[in-house]
C-alpha cells in the first residue's frame, strides 16, 4: 500500500482528477435543469415515502426517502430537479471517495484514471440521470472500503468503528449493503492479510447493528415486508410444486448485460484479474467484487436477476480493474474513458430534447421516462370533469405517478385491494375501502371490458398513451359505484 503522504505531482495529478469529475459533475446539474424526462415509476414511489419518513417502507430501506426529503425541504419545493439532485452530487462524492482509496493503495496517478472511469462508468451515467437506491448507497460503500483498507494498515479500532458505519448507512440505503460483510469474510478466509483483529471484526459488527437495528424491528413490526418483498424477487427460495428449473438464458442476459453496466474493457478486465496473477492488495479487492456478480449469477441462474443488482461490485472493482490496467494496457484504459465519458456527455443532452430522439421513428427512445405525466394529468381532469371523489388503479406505474402529479389535487388516490397479500407499497397503504357511501370512483384499466354487478360498463374516456411510457397499449376510465370495486372489476 502507498503512503498517504502526497508530493507536488502526486497532489496535482488527484487535483485533475477532481476537477474533472467537479466538470462533468456541473455538466449533469445544468442539463437536470433542462431535462424534459418524467420521474420513473420507482423515482415517484421514493418521493412519495419521502414524504412519511419512517424507518423502512415496502420494498426498500429508508435512507432514500431521507435523502428526498431533505433536498426538497432545503429547496422548498417537490419539482423533479429536486428530487433528482442527489443523485449527480452522490455520484461526485464516490469518485473522489474512490479516488482516494486508489491513491492509497496505488498512488495519486491512479486515483486520477479512477475518478475518470468511475463517473464515466455506464451505470454512473444513467444513476446520474435518475434517483436510485444503488446511487445512495455508493458513497457509504466506497468509504467501507477506504476505512476497512485503512484499518488492514494501520490497525486502529477508530477505522473499524467507521467500517462498521459505513456499512450500515450503505445497509440503509440498499440491502445490498450486506455484501461488504458477505466480501470481507471471504477475503479473510483466503487471504491473511486482509483479516483484521477479532476485537475490530466484534466493533465493526457492533457498529453495523447499531445503525441497523431501527430498520431490523421496522421490518417485524411490519409483517417482515421488506423481507417477503425479496422472496418474491427471490422466488426460488419459496419454491414450487414443478420443483427448481434453471434458466440459463437468465443466468446469460445477466452476465453479458453486465459488458454494459461496467463497460466492456472494465468488465473484461475485471474478468482477467480472477485468473491472472495480482498483487496482495488488488487480489483483496477482487474478493470485494467478484463474489457480489457470482452471487447475482446464481440468483439469475435459478430465478431472474436484473442488470443493476450487482453494482455494488464495480465500488471496489473500479479501483482493481484501473490499477491492473495501468500496469500493462494504458491505451485500452484511455480508450474506456473516452467511451464512457461520450455516453456520459451524451445522455443528459439527451434528456434535455427527449421527446425529440427516436431509433424507430415511431416512438421516443426513453420512452419510459415519458407521458406519465401527461397521463397523470389526463386522468386527473377526467375525475375533475366526472366529479369524481376518488381514482383507483391497480397498476403500479399507474398509481405511482397519480400520487406524485396529483399531490395538489383535492380527489383521493387509492390501489384495488388485492387478493391476499399486498404486492406492492400502494396495495399496503393505500388500498380502496368500500365505507358503505355513495361516493363517485373513477376506475383506470387497461381493460375496455369492465364488469360491474353483472354488468358491462361503457367506458368514459380513453386515455392517451403514445410516445410514452405506456405507448401501444390502452387505457380507460369508467365511472363506478365503490361496490363495483369490491367486485374486483379490473380483473
Amino acid at each position: 500500500m502507498q503512503s498517504s503522504e502526497l508530493n507536488a505531482p502526486e497532489r496535482n495529478w488527484y487535483l485533475a482528477g477532481t476537477l474533472a469529475v467537479l466538470a462533468v459533475t456541473v455538466f449533469r446539474v445544468g442539463f437536470l435543469l433542462i431535462d424534459k424526462t418524467d420521474l420513473f415509476v420507482d423515482e415517484s414511489q421514493y418521493w412519495l415515502w419521502s414524504r412519511d419518513l419512517d424507518f423502512g417502507y415496502y420494498s426498500k430501506p429508508p435512507l432514500i426517502a431521507w435523502v428526498i426529503r431533505l433536498t426538497t425541504e432545503l429547496a422548498h419545493s417537490n419539482a423533479i430537479f429536486w428530487v433528482r439532485l442527489p443523485a449527480p452530487l452522490f455520484h461526485f462524492a464516490t469518485a473522489l471517495i474512490l479516488g482516494l482509496l486508489g491513491r492509497n493503495l496505488f498512488g495519486a496517478r491512479t486515483a486520477f484514471w479512477v475518478m475518470l472511469s468511475y463517473i464515466s462508468m455506464p451505470a454512473v451515467t444513467l444513476g446520474s440521470a435518475v434517483i436510485s437506491t444503488d446511487t445512495i448507497m455508493a458513497p457509504f460503500f466506497s468509504l467501507a472500503l477506504l476505512f476497512y483498507f485503512r484499518l488492514l494498515e494501520e490497525g486502529k479500532a477508530v477505522d473499524a468503528l467507521l467500517t462498521g458505519l459505513m456499512v450500515g448507512v450503505a445497509f440503509l440505503a440498499k440491502y445490498a449493503g450486506i455484501y461488504f460483510l458477505i466480501c470481507a469474510a471471504l477475503a479473510a478466509v483466503f487471504v491473511p492479510s486482509a483479516r483484521p483483529s477479532w476485537r475490530h471484526a466484534l466493533l465493526i459488527g457492533l457498529a453495523f447493528l447499531a445503525l441497523t437495528t431501527p430498520n431490523i424491528i421496522w421490518n417485524v413490526l411490519n409483517d417482515l415486508s421488506t423481507f417477503e418483498h425479496t422472496l418474491d424477487n427471490a422466488d426460488w427460495v419459496r419454491g414450487n410444486s414443478d420443483g427448481l428449473s434453471l434458466k440459463y438464458l437468465k443466468l446469460a442476459e445477466f452476465f453479458f448485460s453486465q459488458f454494459g453496466v461496467f463497460g466492456p474493457i472494465l468488465f473484461g478486465t475485471l474478468l482477467a484479474c480472477t485468473v491472472r496473477r495480482i498483487p496482495t492488495t488488488a487480489r483483496i479487492i477482487v474478493f470485494f467484487s467478484v463474489p457480489i456478480i457470482a452471487i447475482v449469477c446464481v440468483q439469475a441462474l435459478l430465478s431472474k436477476a436484473y442488470a443493476n443488482w450487482a453494482v455494488a461490485a464495480y465500488f471496489g472493482g473500479t479501483v482493481v480493474v484501473v490499477a491492473m490496467l495501468m500496469d500493462r494496457h494504458m491505451r485500452l484504459l484511455k480508450t474506456s474513458v473516452w467511451i464512457g465519458m461520450v455516453a456520459a456527455l451524451a445522455l443528459p443532452v439527451l434528456t434535455s430534447i427527449a421527446y425529440d430522439v427516436s431509433i424507430d421513428g415511431e416512438k421516443p427512445a426513453l420512452k419510459r421516462l415519458l407521458g406519465r405525466e401527461k397521463m397523470s394529468r389526463d386522468i386527473l381532469q377526467a375525475a375533475d370533469r366526472l366529479k369524481a371523489d376518488v381514482i383507483v388503479a391497480r397498476s403500479r406505474d399507474i398509481l405511482a405517478d397519480l400520487f406524485y402529479t396529483g399531490r395538489h389535487a383535492d380527489v383521493r388516490i387509492r390501489s384495488i385491494r388485492p387478493d391476499g397479500r399486498p404486492r406492492n407499497y400502494y396495495q399496503l397503504r393505500f388500498p380502496f375501502e368500500n365505507d358503505g357511501t355513495d361516493e363517485k370512483v373513477l376506475l383506470v384499466s387497461h381493460r375496455n371490458d369492465v364488469q360491474c354487478e353483472g354488468r358491462a360498463m361503457m367506458p368514459e374516456s380513453e386515455i392517451a398513451t403514445q410516445g410514452g411510457a405506456l405507448h401501444g397499449s390502452s387505457l380507460y376510465v369508467y365511472l363506478v359505484r365503490p361496490a363495483c370495486i369490491d367486485d374486483r372489476a379490473d380483473h
